[in-house]
């Protein structure tokens, strides 16, 4: 198995690609785990289903909005893998 040849120029932009990447993940995990959570009493006038907005978004939302997350961060990174030439077979 050999290591794929990347300058230290090209390592550098990956790292900033992927690096950007993982704050925009965190700014998402961080929204949907505090941010929604904090104001829920105030977002529970919206109803949903019967349900108040602020309690959905506490039980199922933030699920929902982790699991794609996971995915689209998943095709995300690996389209960046491809670009500089690190991808897995």
């Amino acid at each position: 198995m050999s290591q794929p040849d990347i300058t230290p120029e090209k390592a550098q932009q990956y790292w900033a690609r992927t690096s950007g990447l993982m704050w925009i993940m965190l700014a998402i995990w961080f929204v949907f785990s505090f941010a929604i959570h904090l104001f829920a009493p105030s977002l529970n006038v919206i109803h949903i289903l019967g349900f108040p907005f602020g309690f959905y978004m506490a039980a199922q939302g933030s699920l929902i909005v982790y699991v794609v997350a996971l995915f689209w961060f998943s095709k995300r990174q690996n389209e960046i893998d491809e670009e500089f030439g690190v991808a897995e077979d």
